[in-house]
């Protein structure tokens, strides 16, 4: 895509990545974007660069506005190499010696991530940068999502250059978020669970502070996905709603099978926890991505996860998720185990050991059937989930 003015003499020249379908192992069906900004002023300020292998591109969209040597500053609010991968060209592009602005930490991960001695000039949260008639505000956000992130806030336009914060793997034809509607939702929702639940807490004292500093955020630009202008407190409630982990009266039974002996056994407690009106998923961890079953553990107010065991320990996928989850850190959770096996058994042990150190409400015991379930098994089953489900609805102490 071009390059768009998405407020008078500041741009949109980023670039599209259509095809992406992994991003560390979160599914990316739609592709993604890599965005990034150009300011013209009397100091032509260029925020963000792109992937390494989009830097052709890049270069092509900023000369398209202006003569990429006339650009007199880099800001770099975010180290990893999808938004500073090209960065070493950008630079020998425009200059060397131009200055690039980043926080204390951006310095540190630039110079050991590039070896290459740039005019790197750091800044200190809230420091303020006269670029002519325009004014920038530089705000530390370390660790939404890594300990070098800041957010870049145009004030005269009111407009947040938010990194990777507010923003959804999602490329389409569509720019803003008037253009998509709510279908972005999904796609923020599902970014959020995969990349910025585990700090929660920083999002929800983050957006206290910029709320107590009065910021008049007119447009919210992350650094992939939509632009949110018509509506940016939208994404910053949603965000908010998210960070406070309420569970919904929302189930997912999430489990992977052999010889379809632990299938059977999820089916029937999902048969339970329906019986009690809860809300139900069953999720087959090698039908569904871990990216998109986090998606949906974000609001679920219990989570039972089963799995055969397999050489005396846990099936792959299981293992594989529980480790996904774990990492992320998902609060307020009713949790179960259960699983077949044909000897040992082990499977439900490990299951319920990580599921207490995520400090989940673990029900005990979980359930274990050899083999195949008969009828007394089934039963068992659909009343674990009945159990499960009526805890559910129980009243928050």
């Amino acid at each position: 895509m071009k390059p768009i003015e998405i407020a008078k003499d500041i741009y949109d020249v980023g670039v599209t990545d259509w095809n992406i379908r992994d991003f560390h192992g979160y599914s990316t069906y739609l592709g993604t974007t890599y965005n990034a900004f150009l300011i013209l002023d009397e100091k032509i300020v260029l925020i963000d660069t792109v992937k390494k292998e989009f830097a052709d591109q890049y270069l092509d969209h900023i000369a398209q506005v202006i003569d990429p040597k006339k650009i007199d500053i880099v800001i770099s609010n975010h180290t990893e190499m999808d938004h500073s991968g090209s960065l070493p060209r950008v630079m020998h592009r425009i200059g060397e010696d131009k200055p690039v602005i980043c926080s204390k930490m951006g310095l540190k991960n630039l110079s050991l991530h590039y070896r290459q001695k740039f005019n790197y000039k750091d800044v200190e949260n809230g420091e303020m940068l006269s670029i002519g008639k325009r004014t920038l505000n530089f705000l530390e956000t370390r660790m939404l999502h890594w300990p070098d992130s800041m957010f870049t806030y145009i004030k005269e336009d009111g407009i947040l250059i938010s990194s990777d914060a507010f923003g959804q793997h999602y490329a389409g034809w569509q720019k803003f978020d008037d253009q998509i509607g709510d279908a972005i939702m999904a796609h923020a929702k599902k970014y959020f669970a995969n990349i910025l639940l585990l700090y929660s807490p920083k999002i929800l004292k983050l957006v206290e502070t910029v709320t107590e500093a009065g910021l008049n955020i007119r447009m919210i630009c992350p650094d992939h996905g939509i632009l949110w202008r018509k509506d940016p407190k939208k994404i910053i409630n949603a965000y908010v709603e998210w960070s406070r982990q309420v569970p919904r009266k929302k189930a997912l039974v999430i489990y992977d099978t052999m010889w379809h002996s632990t299938e059977k056994m999820a089916e029937a407690i999902a048969d339970g926890l329906i019986s009690e009106g809860i809300d139900t998923t069953v999720m087959h961890l090698r039908k569904w991505h871990r990216s998109d079953i986090m998606t949906e553990v974000l609001d679920a107010g219990a989570l039972i996860v089963g799995s055969p065991t397999l050489n005396n320990g846990l099936f792959p996928t299981v293992a594989d998720f529980l480790t996904y989850m774990k990492g992320l850190k998902p609060k307020n959770k009713i949790a179960g185990a259960f699983g077949s096996y044909g000897w040992s058994g082990e499977s439900v042990k490990f299951i319920q050991q990580e599921l207490e150190s995520m400090k989940f409400d673990v029900m005990e015991p979980g359930i274990r059937i050899q083999y195949a379930p008969d009828p007394e098994g089934i039963k068992s089953c659909t009343e674990f989930g009945k159990q499960i489900g009526q805890k559910l609805k129980a009243p928050t102490p």
